[in-house]
């Protein structure tokens, strides 16, 4: 080879390498700046078997959730379905609230009439607002009741930082929730109903003659089978997904994206890169702390390291799942949404339940009062069922009454009791129980997942 030809290759090699460097500082760059500059932006990837969080940026902060919220409406309306309370074939009718609705929209009127499994699908692919409304109406007697029955049910699964206001993700301030809380909504759809999980997986539904599309990417790709977009303008471009690579399912979440494209791109990247931890992983490679695989993905030297907290190869309870979520979380020191606790919309749920009830009190009138034999008190019924504590007493009644028409048939002959103990938590009890009777109550409600402990009265 001749030194000119020499030369010349040598500076084609040198413009190349300097060409992939650039490439790589730029990406590196964009990653970076959308995990750390950008205000909005917050990211967890979970594995959804063990709950090991592989990476996580922001995962606490409360940012708006936008139509995510239609994975709780769902839910909700799955859970309902399972109950009894509602059926795929039931109609919904179209309120004038409900048909007020901004769009994305399916444009029904006042008046008109959709069959709940329609509307379900219709909100899981399109993102319907007017139908998401009207299945919250359906399901809680007025949107702004479904709104904090969704919010109760939030914190029953581990959801700390949520609270709900509307069925559809509309803005509203006091809508707010975060990465982390919609892992745990995301692993609980999958958990609870199965059978329903693929709502989020159909590409296109055709309803009067009318074919609507899924407004997910990811759905292209390779092993997504699900879940939700979402998008205002101060929530930014919204993604959850869900992948599945040989036996194993990982869980994307990102929030606060400035684009569609980015989006898609940062969730995809967020997915391989998990993938690839899990593919090195069983080559034998030591990858303890999945976050640095992916800070090393990323570019980003100043991503806080995560511990792992659990092992791949275990199945987690609900309990253990929600300790693993809330491992240590460095990126939530400014926040641009105002952080609550996880009692503090109580008085907020509360009056909503109550402004419901009071509107439905004076729809009906009175009944008539009978005179009724006093019951005979069973000797035998000296024992209880703790069912939750709360900060806030009116929470704390609501929950049992929830709970007494829930298990209605286990909990006919128990007597709601609130009472507060000595830290300042409104201990929520049923009592005057027998021993069986308590047994019984229990094993029904911890069959659903909630928290229930028999004691002597």
């Amino acid at each position: 080879m001749t030194r000119p030809l020499r030369t010349a290759l040598s500076a084609l090699i040198a413009t190349l390498i300097c060409l992939m460097m650039v490439i790589g500082f730029a990406t590196a760059a964009r990653a970076q700046d959308l995990s750390e500059q950008s205000a909005r932006y917050a990211a967890i990837v979970v594995d959804a078997q063990s709950g090991e969080v592989f990476y996580a940026s922001r995962a606490d902060s409360q940012r708006y959730p936008a139509s995510l919220t239609k994975i709780m409406t769902l839910y909700m309306a799955f859970e309902a379905i399972s109950m009894g309370e509602l059926k795929p074939t039931d109609l919904i009718t179209m309120s004038p609230h409900a048909a007020s609705m901004q769009p994305v929209k399916v444009w029904l009127k006042a008046g008109d009439t959709i069959d709940v499994d329609s509307a379900m699908k219709l909100v899981a692919l399109y993102s319907a607002n007017d139908l998401a409304a009207a299945l919250g109406e359906k399901i809680g007697g007025t949107e702004a009741r479904f709104g904090a029955l969704m919010t109760l049910r939030a914190k029953e699964l581990g959801m700390t930082q949520t609270n709900f206001v509307n069925a559809s993700g509309l803005p509203d301030n006091r809508q707010v929730s975060s990465a982390r809380d919609f892992a745990i909504l995301a692993r609980a759809v999958m958990r609870d109903y199965p059978q329903y999980y693929e709502y989020f997986h159909i590409k296109n539904y055709t309803w009067r003659d009318k074919t609507y599309y899924n407004h997910n990417p990811l759905l292209a790709m390779s092993g997504v089978d699900g879940m939700k977009t979402g998008v205002t303008n101060a929530a930014g471009y919204n993604l959850v997904a869900s992948q599945v690579k040989g036996n194993r399912r990982l869980i994307a979440v990102m929030l606060g994206g400035d684009n569609k494209s980015q989006r898609r791109e940062h969730v995809t990247a967020l997915l391989n890169t998990g993938f690839d931890v899990i593919a090195r992983r069983n080559k034998g490679e030591e990858i303890l702390v999945a976050q640095t695989a992916f800070t090393q993905s990323f570019g980003s030297a100043s991503a806080s390291p995560y511990t792992v907290l659990a092992r791949n190869d275990q199945l987690m309870s609900d309990a253990q799942l929600r300790d693993a979520l809330q491992g240590s979380e460095m990126a939530n020191m400014s926040e641009d949404v105002q952080r609550l606790s996880s009692t503090a919309n109580a008085p907020a749920v509360a009056k909503a339940l109550a402004d419901a009830q009071t509107k439905d009190n004076k729809a009906k009138p009175a009944a008539k009062k009978t005179a009724t034999k006093a019951k005979k008190k069973d000797p035998d019924a000296i024992w209880a069922i703790q069912v939750g504590a709360f900060k806030q007493k009116s929470l704390a009644q609501d929950w049992t009454k929830d709970l007494k028409k829930r298990f209605k048939s286990n909990l006919a002959e128990a007597v709601s009791d609130v009472s507060r103990n000595s830290n300042g938590w409104y201990r929520t009890r049923f009592v005057e129980m027998t021993k069986a009777q308590a047994q019984k109550a229990c094993k029904a409600i911890e069959a659903k997942r909630l928290d229930c402990m028999v004691v002597k009265s």
